[in-house]
């Protein structure tokens, strides 16, 4: 189980305190409604969905909170949230040069390599970028410049640098 499928599993109050009754050492039904104070209906349907997704085992009338589940998903690795970038927008830039760099990189791929752009074209394709973020559309493009990603002569810019995919 990942761990946003557990968190969603456990996001629901009624499932959330049928988990705490178990941690707490209730090992049956009738236990888990006297320690959670819920209808036995909303516990029977509480326990089926942990049951399904595999969060409770049951051994006759004994129900166990499986804690391995738990100890599974902590170790699940999530990819890192960037500070820089979020679903293709640029949030800010680092004031760190090199890490600079590796950002922009990410952004100049916005801009075909070998195509030409006219200055309209740049403004609207950074400013899209950087919209909802701290950095504007003009620092960023002095930046992809000054860092050779963008070349420029007479209102006319092109890729000149960053990742190419084959």
């Amino acid at each position: 189980m990942t761990p946003d499928a557990l968190i969603g599993l456990l996001a629901g109050p009624d499932r959330l305190r049928v988990v705490a009754a178990l941690v707490l050492g209730a090992r049956n039904v009738t236990e888990i409604t006297e320690a959670t104070r819920l209808d036995n209906r909303v516990v029977d349907r509480a326990l089926r969905k942990l049951r399904t997704a595999g969060l409770v085992a049951a051994y006759g009338e004994e129900l166990v909170l499986r804690e391995e589940v738990f100890t599974h998903a902590a170790r699940v690795e999530r990819p890192k949230e960037d500070p820089f970038l979020r679903d293709g927008r640029l949030l800010k830039l680092p004031a760190q040069r090199g890490r600079r760099r590796e950002v922009l990189e990410r952004v100049v791929v916005v801009f075909e390599p070998g195509r030409r752009y006219g200055e309209r074209e740049v403004t609207e394709a950074l400013r899209e970028r950087c919209e909802g973020g701290e950095v504007d559309h003009v620092t960023v493009r002095r930046y992809l410049v000054d860092e050779g990603l963008l070349d420029r002569a007479d209102g006319v810019y092109w890729r000149t640098g960053g990742p190419v995919e084959v």
